[in-house]
This record gives structure tokens, sequence and C-alpha cells, in this order.
């Protein structure tokens, strides 16, 4: 159907300019991108010539040179996806892993590991109940997502969910709440939390064949139901489970393209239920999946996509403060727009 031909007609702006650059790039035909923009209310000698002008233009060949160069790099990570679905993923489990071998075989291989018996004589999993929680730490602020279920990007969005409140009242909320995704204390709110709650880590053992003397954690507490959508970490993470079970799926950095990732470090795939009409390029990546029992450690090496949901009341203890080499965050893109 063509355009009002009464219609007054659509000018031509800088998002068209951008839009006809980066189509061409991805390799789209100048007479389909014409055609485009006439029936979108552009005159046709404007449209051609606009898109024209950019395919003569030197600044398109820069930027196609630095696209042939991205293309190389995927092509190299498309060798490691490849070689990933010869055999089924899994996630191994290895009882009480020294750190020699934990160091040789998974942190720098960056290969994602489940280390049991560490935390089989923890003191926190004996003594952290709700009660207990209330009663020695009742009176503190704490800070907690509040209002997720009303943002889609919530996790993008975190700092706008803050709210900070009594931890006494926050346990009770957990204790009452059923299944919910509407509030969790995560990560995002240690920066006032690490203080409030400094107490708690005197609880867990020190794990130091894997960590520094001293090592901090995050403190992750909620309902069962929470969700912490897609995403990789800038940096190699220990989640220890302290409480309760979570489901975690992972994908590997090889498949970064695959995760149609344009913002930072998170991606719009739904790990509940992969959408493959809305994300055909997840038809063939391997998903490793595994269920985080209390007493266990998931060693999230850098840059490995995951997806976490809650099974039950949930407490987590995610820390990055190995004894090697974790800094990777140094060398991250300033300009998060992909």
């Amino acid at each position: 159907m063509s355009r009002d031909e009464t219609a007054p007609a659509v000018a031509v702006n800088d998002s068209w300019r951008g839009w006809i650059a980066e189509n061409l790039v991805l390799g789209a035909q100048p007479e389909t991108l014409a055609g485009i923009m006439v029936e979108s209310g552009i005159a046709a000698p404007e449209a051609e010539a606009e898109v024209a002008a950019a395919v003569r233009s030197p600044y398109l060949s820069g930027v196609a040179r630095l696209s042939n160069r991205l293309a190389k790099r995927d092509w190299v990570l498309g060798i490691q996806a490849r070689l990933n679905r010869l055999t089924p993923p899994t996630v191994p489990r290895r009882a009480c892993l020294s750190g020699d071998e934990f160091l040789d075989q998974y942190y720098r291989r960056n290969q994602p590991v489940i280390i049991t018996g560490m935390l089989d004589d923890c003191a926190a999993r004996e003594k952290w109940s709700f009660d207990y929680l209330a009663t020695q730490l009742g009176q503190r602020e704490v800070e907690v997502q509040f209002g997720r279920n009303a943002d889609a990007d919530y996790e993008l969005n975190s700092a706008s969910h803050r709210r900070r409140m009594p931890f006494a009242d926050y346990v009770a909320l957990v204790r009452a709440a059923g299944v919910t995704n509407d509030f969790y204390m995560t990560a995002n709110n240690d920066h006032h939390n690490r203080e409030a709650l400094r107490e708690l880590m005197a609880d867990l053992p020190p794990l130091d064949q894997y960590l520094k003397p001293g090592a901090n954690g995050f403190f992750w507490f909620g309902p069962a139901g929470t969700i912490t959508p897609f995403h990789h970490d800038l940096t190699n993470n220990f989640m220890i489970q302290v409480a309760g079970r979570k489901r975690v799926r992972m994908v590997a950095p090889c498949d970064t393209p695959n995760m149609y990732n344009q913002r930072h470090c998170f991606s719009p795939v739904d790990g509940r239920g992969i959408d493959l009409q809305r994300f055909p390029l997840m038809a063939e990546v391997p998903v490793l999946e595994c269920v985080l029992a209390p007493g266990e450690i998931l060693f999230l090496p850098v840059g490995w996509w995951h997806f976490v949901e809650a099974l039950d009341v949930t407490i987590t203890i995610s820390t990055t403060q190995f004894r090697w080499d974790n800094d990777f965050y140094t060398h991250y893109p300033r300009n998060q727009d992909f």
C-alpha cells in the first residue's frame, strides 16, 4: 500500500540517517531502505538521495571496516560456541575442592563449578533463622529493592527501587510473603547494608583456599520467586548458598552475540522460558542449568550470562574477593550502549 499522496511529506532527520547507516552496515540493500522510507512518508527523491549519500560517505566506510573487525571477533567466539554444542552442558559438583585444583581447572579456564562440603560446619546455616535475624539485628535500618513487579527493567533501574526500613520489618515481610518478585535484598543494596549487617559475616568460614583474608560479601535475602534476570558480571563471583534453593541458568561468554545484549551487561531474554520467536538466535545456545542447594558454593566465572530464580526463601552471600587477579572491570567499555 502506498502512502497517502495528500499527506505532508515526512522530513529526513538525524534519526533516519542513523537508521540508514546502521542498516547499511548490517547488509541491507539501498533500494530496500529507500522503499521503506517512501512507505513511511518520505518523498522518493529525498529518500533515494539520502541513501545514496550514505553509501558514498567515507564515515560509513570507516564504520563498515569496524563492523568487519567485530564480525571477525564474533567468528572466533563462534568457534568455541560450536565446540560447546558437541556435548550436553553440565555444571560439575566437586567436594572440598582445593585452592590449587580450583585455580587450575576452573578459575583460569573460566569454567563454572559447584563446590560442596565447604559449609558443612558453617554457623550461619544453623543460626540464620527468621527469629534470629529479627531478634539480633531487627532494629538496624536496611535497604531493600521494592516495586520490582511494576517495572520490567527493575534490575537496570535498581537505584529507583531502593527503600529503607527496620530489618525486623523486612524479615516479617519475607516470612509472610509466599511467592513474589516484588521485593528483594540484593547486592544493589550493599552500600548501605554492609555496615548494618556486618556481624553476620563472622558466621561464615573464611574460605581462604579461594578468597583473600578478611574477604567481605554481599547479602542477598528474599522470598521464593525472586528473579535476577539474565546478565553477566564484570568479575568472577562466588554464590555461597546459606539457606534455600536457587535455580541458576547459565550461558557461556562465547554466545554473547546471541544474547541480544544492547545495554551494559543485561539481556532481555527471559530465563524462565526463552521465547524463540522473539529471540531466534537462542535456538541453538546451550543453557547450563543447576539447582544450588544450601551448603553449596557456585563459581560464576566473569562474562558468563546467568539467570537466578529462588525456589524457596533464600539467603545467599556473594563475593568477588578471590586470591587471584579479578580486575576485569578496568577494561570494560565505558560506552555501554551496544
